[in-house]
């Protein structure tokens, strides 16, 4: 499929042609649930456990007589009703370490890549530079590219200028081509990509280097 490249300010800087496997494939919303689903569990911290009683290093002597002194008939130091003794019915590890497939999940960047295209909510822009780090000039710019909410994606690394520019604006974000990921793109109106992130991402999803992609 052939897409219009254009410019930061909005100008028009020639055509691309973007593959049909990683761009006009038919999508899944089963398999895209699947992959922001795993991205939401991989980003969770593991629940930490309390020690419970044979978790606490204390003495098991018995500490009084079994009868004649009126109190409880304590024989370990470790139960929980003591000062450093154990949890009783605390919490238990749960470790949120959920494994994708990896075919799945280039599958689900693939179906939100062609999503994006297919609703015409996919920019191809030259590249990200700006002379200056102006937030204000980049907002005047996105205005007239169109684009108040997006997800911008350059090559290996990204532009410093736009990545200062761009901290202050809302719903605008910024991350290089490997860091491209579902949830990213749909958490966002508009996607836009450079030349090199489109060649990038063409190359991660065939399995080659971007640094291979572009000799």
């Amino acid at each position: 499929m052939k897409v219009e490249v254009k410019t930061l300010a909005g100008g028009t800087a020639g055509e691309l042609e973007l593959p049909d496997s990683v761009f006009a494939i038919e999508p899944r919303a089963d398999i895209l649930h699947r992959v922001v689903t795993w991205q939401l569990e991989k980003r969770r911290g593991t629940a930490r456990a309390a020690r419970e009683r044979s978790d606490v290093d204390r003495t098991g002597k018995k500490f009084g007589r079994q009868k004649g002194s009126g109190a409880a008939r304590h024989g370990n130091r470790a139960a929980p009703q003591f000062i450093g003794g154990g949890k009783a019915h605390g919490p238990r590890r749960r470790d949120f370490d959920p494994a994708l497939n990896k075919k799945i999940r280039a599958l689900g960047l693939k179906c939100a890549l062609s999503a994006k295209a297919r609703d015409g909510k996919l920019v191809v822009v030259d590249n990200l530079a700006l002379e200056a780090a102006k937030t204000k000039l980049l907002k005047e710019g996105l205005e007239k590219l169109g684009v108040a909410n997006g997800l911008f994606v350059d090559g290996i690394a990204v532009d410093v200028n736009f990545a200062l520019a761009s901290r202050n604006l809302y719903k605008v974000d910024v991350l290089p081509a490997v860091g491209a990921n579902v949830y990213d793109i749909l958490n966002h109106d508009h996607l836009v990509l450079t030349r090199a992130a489109v060649e990038a991402l063409e190359a991660r999803l065939a399995g080659r280097s971007a640094v291979q992609a572009e000799a």
